[in-house]
């Protein structure tokens, strides 16, 4: 096992990313090549910067890639966003909530590893 499989900020981003994906896959096909594929790169960018981060040696370059994968958090939520406004997103499927609060978790989770290293 890998050190960063440990991390609960790492598990709780894979499953945001899982869920970014679902959300990708049921946009409709006019627009799964400008918004889904910028969701799916957006959404698995969150836990790909937390392993990488995690296995870096300086706390500089680990905690750049964590701000990275916040970044990566807060353009998934501003896709989501512009898909909601378009009306894009069956949230009878989705729990808007969920979604928000999964990002929400992993945003401070990152912030707080940064501030840690």
């Amino acid at each position: 096992m890998f050190k960063f499989e440990t991390l609960e900020v790492w598990k709780k981003s894979v499953e945001f990313a899982n869920l970014m994906i679902e959300i990708a896959d049921c946009i409709p096909r006019n627009y799964q090549y400008s918004f889904g594929d910028q969701l799916r790169r957006a959404g698995l960018s969150v836990p790909n910067c937390i392993a990488e981060g995690n296995g870096r040696r300086s706390t500089k370059e680990s905690n750049q890639l964590y701000n990275v994968s916040k970044g990566s958090v807060y353009e998934c939520i501003n896709i989501i966003i512009i898909l909601d406004m378009r009306k894009l997103i069956d949230w009878s499927i989705f729990d808007k909530r969920k979604v928000y609060k999964l990002a929400e978790e992993i945003a401070k989770m990152l912030t707080g590893l940064m501030r840690r290293k």
